[in-house]
């Protein structure tokens, strides 16, 4: 349940962040002529939406926004990628997820894309919790956290009152 208590980061937080990020995203990816922003279903696809209105508005380079969908409780089971994955051949990508734990999902998306040859690919997340168990780190990341893992972070990006939760 989440209660306005657990609020540890509030929309105008969120939003600070998403700019920072996607500096950092064009930052990193100034020679590149595109830049694939795949996000990680759901909220990682709804970072991403954010991050590219941001640099829409930053460069007039072409930004492709992608959805990787998988499934985040047994991630070796079947991804699917809005797009042929050959078109992401020698592209620059920005892998987009809202909470960075132990580093699995990441895993599995990074083994994913990685069947085919790509020049470049970074992590962005907006929380970094500093669990890892797989040798998967954030480049770009909102916030870390030192959290028990006995606690659980709730991000809401898709409702008229978005934040990060700490339950």
């Amino acid at each position: 349940m989440i209660k306005p208590e657990n609020l540890i980061f509030d929309e105008k937080k969120i939003q600070y962040c998403t700019k920072r990020i996607a500096f950092q995203i064009y930052e990193s990816n100034i020679k590149s002529k595109e830049i694939f922003l795949v996000g990680i279903k759901e909220n990682g696809s709804l970072f991403a939406t954010e991050i590219e209105k941001i640099l829409s508005h930053v460069t007039e380079k072409k930004i492709t926004n992608l959805n990787l969908k998988i499934n985040k409780k047994k991630p070796g089971n079947k991804i699917f990628l809005d797009t042929e994955i050959k078109n992401l051949e020698n592209k620059s990508v920005v892998i987009v997820d809202d909470v960075l734990n132990t580093g699995l999902v990441l895993a599995h998306a990074l083994k994913f894309l990685l069947t085919v040859h790509i020049k470049q690919i970074k992590i962005a997340v907006l929380v970094n919790r500093e669990h890892n168990k797989f040798p998967v780190k954030a480049d770009f990341k909102g916030i870390s956290l030192s959290t028990s893992v006995n606690e659980t972070i709730k991000v809401v990006l898709n409702e008229t009152k978005k934040g990060i939760y700490l339950i």
